[in-house]
């Protein structure tokens, strides 16, 4: 990293504005919402979508709620013109839905796109030429005036062509490059575009500032944002779009910034797919909104089928870790992060609080279509007491009581470490089973007799140690005599600690879940469970694996 030298600043700083955005905290309604997944997105594939993926991605962006799509640059391609031609000769397209295509200031060009859209109910026409000082003097190698001169004359070709094809177009203008051009010579740009357009309330356009490498800090861009909101001619009429890319992992922050300066519309793609490091992310913004209970006007209520079909027909993959979509983004493995969590939809539950407010859940995961259990909780060495017993209660129904929550946590974090890998819930109830549930050896009880005489006296007919033996003892209730009974013929040296119960399940198939711990004579507590339809068979069962651990421990 010798050759810092060679870089510089190649941003420009707005002129002196407002700054109004400053005082602001937060987007309190959604934007116009504009993907362009179907043509930015699309066209940053290494294997594009074949026309029928990008039919099936456009109805998925429709079932979403984009009323606003990019569906590519008709005069491009024969497969970008054919998808174009496909979605309007068999009306594929809602009424409440607007199809926007790309043109370069070119005459053939946009004679082309005009063609490709004939018989279309309604579309955008995006123009766009590059104005940025490093395209001006490396690539074109034209004045400002000459640059300017092809955006004018791209925006009277698109006037002269929409009078030709006589259809509903509406017009968008891009400086490509925006945040490397000269603030001012954009605003100049804009407004020549503008001149042509006239635009009125009932014919808006739509000037849209692209990230199209990002070079500042997202403030910046916000200055710059808000300086062309305060300088636009026909400011009215004219809808200020964005469209930022990621190159300094910055896209949500520019756009959220360039939302709080003026900007109503946004232009992205799910997942963030697009050139480079790709577009701003739509899901990210939109679910940023809606966990601060506002809504996005976009329906992302079961985002694993939305992150299947995105997978599929794009061939990329969604990290992990991305906010909100990420398969991870709600796993705590932590012990101390699950054990708030759990707490915190217990709270919830307990109707202590009507708004989302769980620890280390920005929201709810349900409401993007994620589970609790498979999603949220998840279990490996690092996990706690917690996490595993909130998997216990909410898969597989068995509410652990606290202290014993602790020991089955040690035992499956053990096996967990050992095997160096994820437990996953089943995983973890055999662990659960196989270590407290119904233990049979050394000792297993086949027969139990209780009569009421000076207390209980219980006779137990057992096998231990390969020896079947029946033994009568007596004690203050039926557990404790069934306990002297077992120590009397075993000399097992313990004491009952404590024991729960509760139903496993509800309805007339209810069985009985018993807890037990005993406590042996050097102090070790040894937990058991028991499940049987009668609740004294339970209690039994769970002591009587209570001592086997203990038995076998020794």
């Amino acid at each position: 990293m010798n050759n810092v030298s060679k870089y510089t600043r190649q941003f420009f700083e707005a002129p002196k504005t407002s700054m109004k955005w400053t005082e602001k905290s937060y987007i309190d309604k959604a934007p116009q919402w504009c993907s362009v997944d179907l043509r930015d997105g699309n066209q940053a594939l290494i294997i594009p979508m074949s026309l029928g993926e990008k039919l099936e991605f456009f109805q998925q962006l429709v079932d979403i709620g984009f009323k606003e799509i990019e569906i590519g640059f008709p005069a491009a391609s024969e497969t970008e013109y054919d998808f174009c031609r496909t979605l309007i000769e068999q009306d594929l397209i809602p009424d409440d839905v607007t199809i926007q295509v790309l043109t370069q200031s070119r005459e053939h060009i946009i004679e082309k796109t005009f063609e490709a859209l004939r018989g279309c109910k309604s579309a955008i026409v995006h123009l766009y030429n590059s104005t940025s000082a490093a395209q001006r003097e490396q690539v074109f190698r034209k004045s400002k005036e000459e640059i300017t001169d092809i955006a004018v004359s791209g925006a009277r070709l698109c006037k002269e062509y929409r009078e030709k094809y006589k259809g509903n177009y509406r017009f968008e203008y891009s400086p490509e490059s925006f945040t490397g051009t000269e603030p001012e010579f954009a605003l100049d740009v804009c407004n020549a575009v503008l001149d042509v357009w006239q635009p009125t309330p009932d014919d808006k356009v739509i000037i849209n500032l692209p990230v199209t490498v990002q070079l500042s800090m997202p403030h910046v861009y916000a200055n710059q944002v808000e300086y062309m909101c305060e300088n636009l001619k026909y400011r009215e009429n004219v809808i200020v779009s964005l469209h930022p890319h990621n190159d300094r992992g910055c896209a949500v922050a520019d756009t959220e910034m360039g939302l709080l300066a003026g900007a109503e519309r946004v232009e992205g793609t799910l997942f963030g797919n697009g050139e480079r490091t790709g577009n701003v992310d739509i899901v990210v913004l939109a679910m940023n909104m809606y966990s601060q209970g506002v809504d996005p006007q976009l329906d992302l209520s079961d985002i694993p089928s939305v992150s299947e079909l995105y997978t599929r027909v794009t061939r990329m993959n969604i990290y992990e870790r991305q906010p909100y979509s990420g398969k991870l983004v709600f796993a705590a493995f932590s012990g101390s992060h699950q054990d708030a969590i759990a707490k915190g939809l217990k709270w919830r539950e307990e109707g202590h609080t009507q708004f989302w407010t769980v620890p280390y859940l920005p929201i709810d995961p349900e409401d993007v279509g994620r589970e609790y259990s498979a999603d949220v909780i998840r279990i490996n060495s690092q996990s706690g007491k917690g996490g595993i017993g909130y998997i216990l209660e909410t898969r597989f129904g068995y509410n652990l009581p606290k202290k014993m929550r602790e020991s089955v946590g040690y035992v499956v974090k053990g096996i967990s470490d050992r095997k160096h890998k994820e437990l996953l819930p089943d995983e973890v109830y055999e662990i659960f089973k196989q270590n407290y549930v119904d233990i049979i050896t050394p000792i297993h009880i086949s027969e139990t007799h209780f009569v009421q005489r000076d207390g209980i006296e219980a006779t137990i007919s057992f096998s231990y140690n390969g020896r079947n033996v029946t033994v009568t003892d007596t004690g203050n209730g039926r557990l404790d005599a069934v306990s002297n009974a077992i120590k009397s013929y075993t000399n097992a040296d313990y004491s009952l600690n404590s024991y729960s119960e509760h139903a496993l399940e509800v309805g007339s198939a209810s069985k009985a879940v018993s807890y037990v711990e005993i406590v042996s004579s050097d102090g070790k507590s040894f937990w058991g469970t028991g499940i049987d339809n009668d609740i004294i068979t339970s209690s039994v069962k769970a002591l009587v694996s209570a001592v086997n651990n203990m038995l076998s421990a020794v």
